[in-house]
Order: C-alpha cells, then structure tokens, then sequence
C-alpha cells in the first residue's frame, strides 16, 4: 500500500501532502479506488456515493467561497454547500479565525465551556420555542434523541412520521424516508428489526391525521427538504399542532435543514406554528458536526440529569463546533435571509430559463431560501408521491453535463439546492451559463 505523501521520498515537488500519495498526485479515480479499499463503498455516508447517478465522486481537496477542487485541480461551483451546513461559503474567515482560536486552547474537555452556553443563549434567544437547548453531535442524534424525549415526557410509545421526510440514520425513523433513502431506491433499511418500527406510524405528507391517546409524537420537516423542496400546504402545520393539542402528542419540528437556513427563527416563525421541540444541525455548527435539541422547558427537562431520559455525549458540545456555531450565527441577519432568498429566486430563475430554452423538462420551486428541483412537467409535487414522478435519468443527465460545465449538485434527484453568501451575482451568471449547455447536452443524450 502506498503511504500518504512523505516529503522525503516524493516525487512531486511542491506538491499537497493532504493529496499526495507518494508517488505525485492521483487521479478522482485513484483515489477513490484507494478509499473503496479501506471504506466500504469509499465513502462515509451514502448519499456521496454516484450510486443513483452513475459514475464515481470527484474527491474533494479544498474550498473556498462558493467553489470547490477536486484532488485533479477541477474547480467546481458548489450548489450541495455540504447538504445546507455551509451558509456563509467555504473556509469564511471569521469561521477559520474562531476555529484556529478555539483550537489553540483544545479540543475536546469532557467538562462544561462557556462557548456551549453562549452558543445556547444564542438559539433560545433568536427561536422562542427553544426554552432550553442541549447540544449533541449530528442531526441524527438530535432527532433520535427528539424522539426518547418526547416518549419519556407521554409516557407514550408510539411515533408519527411522513412519507418522504427524512429524520437521520435512526432505526425508527427509517421508515419510508427521502433524501438518501429515497436516492438509494430502497423503502427503508436492511438491519432494522420489525420491532424497531413497530411503534412507528407513516402517513402522507401535507395531510392531518387523526391521532389518539397512544401517540408520543409527531415529527416532521416543517419545509420538507429531502424529496426536493416541498412547501407545507396552508393549515398543514396548523393542524398538526392542534392535533398533537387535542391528545396530549409532542409536536416536533425536524428543521436541521430549515432551522437558520430559512430565516432567523427558522421554519416555525415563517408559518407562525409553534412545536414543542426542535432539532438542529448544519447551520448552527458553521460547517462542523453538531447537532440540537431545543424546546419547552418542561419538557427539555425531562433529560437527565434533572429527569429520567438519559443523554450524554463525550463530544456534545465541543468547543470546536460551538465556536464555528457562534460565528455563523452572528453573521446571519433578517438583511442576510432576504439576499438569500433573492438569490434562490434568481437561482431558480436561471436555471429554468436555460432547461426551457434546451427544451429539457425541469422545474425549481422555491421556499424561502431553499431551491429545489423536480424532472417532471406536472403539478409541483405536496407529497412524496408527487416527488417520485421526477424524472431520474433526466437529472442523472443534467447533473453530469452540469459536472463537466463545472458546476456540482448533489448525486440524488431528492436533495435541496443550496445557495450561500458567496454566491454572488457573477456566480449565478456562471452557473446560468453552465446551465443552458448542460440542459442541451442532457436533452442530446437522452435515450
């Protein structure tokens, strides 16, 4: 096996020792040919994968602002923006100065800091729901642990999910997810018992259902994020909150993806509906895993050490991804979400007006700041069912044409499209270029 770059011994001068292997710098494919040999599939989550696209993964080496390269020097605009993480653009400099000033003082404690505080101060002050917030270390966590809360809190087993929102890599919530899920074609996952999911009740997205006095919670994406982009329809959100209300259910809002990326307070202020618990993730690290649960007092205080519903975390709340988390934060403002959402419409804009010039079937539907993209001529989608009419191979096609224009989407037809504060008017000129000959080369190589 060769060794990662030994200065010494290399044969290219100058070269990058994050990429180098040794013997000068590889290929996308040498080096993902070499991680498929130490990680399966060579990749460590899923959704990397070109599985539903075709081919294999350029290989990351750097970014910078709205752009990215791959290890063979490729630069690419980045529209996946590490699936929302990243807002204010890749290796911002007040994100790198908090980082490289958290780090000199260490990593990792394993005791309270005050960045975990402040950062906490920080959510509760700008979502009111969020009376009291506990750190952990990824959106799954959050969700998963969303989920022990509110049963712990009802005394209750049973959960409500929808088709097509997307909660995690949590055995119970599985069930019938978007996004990777959707991606990889498969209804759930191999590995999870039937009694994992026996307490789990999946209903159609953007319908009320009727619960009883045996449900725990519902969850859902209050902006459903994970079959492309799926506005609530109007009393959606109202009626879940007076369902959950009617039976004593706890109300949770899944905004890992929506929560500081849609606006301020997230998804729940811009419809005006209140939950009882939220989770976070991607925003509120600064691009570093992190992830949250927030909500009503009495309830957040059901986890230990005041209640019976354990949680901890050796990492949880890291001085790392708080300091990150606390620059983001104090970057976004109500003038930062309106740009935002003025460069998703004109993202969305752009993008459509080059496929209807290509004659290639796409639309791009936009909820707040998050773009979505649907490969089908039809009613836009208000369930997963309505999502599942895209056209995968077309946007198969339309993503690698737009890979060779430069410009990387995500490898899934069910993902957001996230545009950031780097993405400047130049940028979106760029990727409007890019567009109109992608869209005709993808109508070209169509079957």
């Amino acid at each position: 096996m060769i060794p990662l770059c030994d200065p010494e011994r290399c044969a290219t001068a100058g070269c990058d020792p994050v990429i180098c292997t040794g013997a000068g710098v590889p290929s996308n494919d040498e080096m993902f040919e070499r991680s498929a040999r130490a990680i399966p599939g060579g990749v460590n989550s899923s959704i990397r994968a070109f599985k539903s696209v075709g081919g294999r993964p350029y290989v990351v080496a750097r970014a910078e602002g709205a752009h990215l390269w791959d290890v063979e020097g490729n630069r690419y605009v980045d529209l996946v923006q590490s699936y929302g993480a990243v807002i204010l653009g890749h290796a911002h400099p007040v994100i790198t100065a908090a980082v490289s000033a958290a780090a000199t003082g260490g990593t990792s404690y394993g005791a309270p800091t005050p960045r975990e505080m402040k950062l906490a101060e920080a959510i509760r002050d700008r979502v009111a729901s969020c009376e009291r917030v506990r750190f952990m270390n990824s959106g799954t966590e959050a969700t998963s642990t969303s989920v022990r809360l509110a049963r712990g809190y009802t005394g209750r087993d049973r959960v409500v999910i929808f088709h097509g929102n997307f909660h995690g890599a949590t055995d119970a919530l599985l069930a019938a997810g978007g996004s990777g899920v959707a991606t990889l074609g498969i209804p759930g996952t191999a590995g999870v018992p039937a009694g994992a999911v026996a307490e789990t009740m999946v209903v159609p997205y953007n319908v009320v259902p009727t619960l009883d006095e045996t449900v725990a919670a519902v969850i859902v994406e209050p902006i459903a994020a994970n079959m492309g982009v799926v506005a609530p329809v109007p009393g959606f959100l109202e009626g879940l909150r007076a369902e959950c209300d009617r039976v004593g259910a706890v109300l949770i809002f899944d905004e890992v993806i929506s929560g500081f990326r849609v606006g301020t307070g997230g998804a729940q202020a811009a419809y005006g509906v209140t939950p009882d618990l939220t989770t976070f993730g991607k925003v509120i690290g600064g691009g570093l895993p992190i992830g949250a649960v927030g909500g009503r007092r009495e309830v957040m205080e059901t986890l230990t050490p005041l209640g019976s519903v354990f949680h901890a975390g050796t990492l949880a709340g890291n001085p790392i991804a708080t300091a990150a988390g606390l620059a983001a934060l104090n970057e976004l403002d109500g003038d930062v979400y309106e740009l935002l959402a003025h460069r998703a419409r004109r993202l969305a804009g752009l993008l459509g007006d080059a496929c209807a010039a290509a004659g290639f079937v796409a639309q791009f539907p936009v909820v707040g700041t998050l773009v979505g993209m649907y490969c089908h001529g039809g009613d836009l989608p208000v369930d997963f069912a309505g999502a599942k009419l895209t056209d995968e191979q077309a946007y198969a096609r339309f993503f690698h044409a737009m890979l060779r224009e430069g410009v990387a989407m995500a490898p899934g037809a069910y993902e957001a499209i996230f545009v950031g504060l780097a993405h400047t008017d130049d940028v979106l000129d760029e990727i409007a270029t890019a567009a109109h000959r992608a869209a005709a080369v993808a109508v070209a190589n169509a079957d």
